[in-house]
């Protein structure tokens, strides 16, 4: 199952190393607006330098690696604690525009979106659509060389402090669900798009709605056919559920030993419950590495991440839900104190950190999907005819 090293690989490790001990950021400002703008700095330094976007062709600002350099990229920028993106949809829209796209999408979009001057949200779910995708209502209508879009999408991460989305549109009927669908680059700026932000049980806003009132996105703007949108959208899923958890387990392996140290804070490190359940932990990260393992695999063979990417998706969510609540049992009382609280423990990380992940099993596809999709491909079940996606859904390409 373990994708052995081949030439090359160590001396990229040791130069990544290098650069990191050269341009390794500052800590991070506390206030949002600071720490949004050092996320954007290290992201354009990346960039300047030659270090961003390890999977995407050199021709659009990318790195062009090999997989298991990608494997390293990602172990040593987890090891080194670098800043994360701060909208990661940049990951799933840009390998959607280098597949679909055209020369010039790809040449207006894919520059200013590794450097992060530009920042990317999703605007799939609606208020009636979110599991059940292809039922999705707003509509787009062509009008000469625009789509006129009126309608509304929620839950669309950090869509605030955005500048595009990528959209999935209505073009056909009603009833032509998954068939009628058309993906769309919007820019949020664009009159009659009003973005408002949803405040979550955190106290902060990590996702956003969005509203459409006739608003002209151009043609040009289309990625793909009319109509084509939902095996574009399939496309963007893979990527979403792929090879951004192929390094998790190095950043859990660290998490799980800060754990284990709050642990003896506490005084349980002799309770056997309590050690049983750190090693389910410890036995959850090695098997999210066993899994990853099975993605790369897969993309090394095919190019693409099949559905044992739905399994990694899964099993990412329930065991970042199990680790959480573990913290927040080990934590006692303190546990029930607001993160803001001047007694929380490590400034309340571990109960944002539960907080969080209640919607860990809900993005990116809820976890009852995830389970179908492991039931249909991967397990060989019979397809559900009332499930999304009708009753001859598109494969993903």
């Amino acid at each position: 199952m373990d994708v052995a090293q081949v030439e090359g690989d160590e001396e990229f490790r040791q130069e990544l190393r290098s650069f990191l001990e050269r341009h390794r950021p500052d800590k991070a400002p506390k206030d949002s607006a600071g720490r949004l703008a050092w996320q954007r700095a290290w992201f354009a330094t990346l960039s300047d330098h030659g270090y961003a976007a390890p999977a995407w062709p050199k021709a659009w600002g990318g790195m062009e690696l090999p997989l298991t350099q990608q494997l390293v990229y990602h172990e040593e920028m987890t090891l080194a604690g670098t800043p994360g993106h701060p909208a990661g949809n940049s990951s799933i829209v840009g390998p959607t525009i280098i597949v679909h796209g055209t020369d010039a999408q790809r040449e207006r979009f894919m520059k200013p979106m590794i450097r992060c001057d530009e920042l990317w949200a999703q605007a799939w779910s609606e208020p009636n659509a979110g599991s059940d995708l292809p039922a999705l209502a707003t509509r787009a209508v062509r009008d000469g060389d625009h789509y006129v879009v009126t309608g509304q999408k929620i839950w669309s991460t950090r869509a605030q402090i955005c500048d595009w989305a990528f959209a999935l549109v209505r073009t056909g009927t009603p009833e032509s669900r998954q068939n009628g669908l058309t993906y769309l680059l919007v820019d949020l700026r664009t009159p009659g798009i009003e973005v408002r932000s949803i405040r979550d049980m955190t106290g902060s806003s990590h996702f956003s709605e969005i509203f459409f009132d006739e608003a002209r996105v151009p043609v040009a703007n289309r990625v793909g056919e009319e109509h084509g949108g939902w095996r574009i959208a399939r496309t963007s899923m893979g990527h979403e559920r792929s090879t951004s958890h192929l390094a998790a387990d190095v950043r859990y392996r660290r998490i799980l030993a800060e754990l284990t140290e709050v642990v003896r804070r506490a005084g349980l490190a002799g309770d056997p419950l309590v050690r049983q359940r750190l090693a389910r932990l410890n036995t959850d990260i090695r098997l999210l590495r066993v899994n990853g393992t099975r993605v790369l695999s897969n993309v090394l063979q095919t190019g693409e991440p099949g559905p044992s990417a739905s399994i990694s998706r899964l099993y990412h969510s329930l065991f970042e839900q199990r680790l959480h609540e573990f913290a927040v049992d080990v934590l006692g009382l303190h546990g029930l104190l607001d993160p803001r609280d001047p007694h929380s423990v490590e400034r309340g990380r571990w109960v944002y950190g539960f907080l969080v992940t209640r919607a860990s099993t809900i993005g990116a596809g809820t976890a009852e999907i995830q389970r179908n999709t492991i039931a249909e491909r991967v397990l060989g079940l019979p397809h559900d005819p009332a499930g999304p996606g009708g009753p001859d859904p598109t494969p993903p390409a």
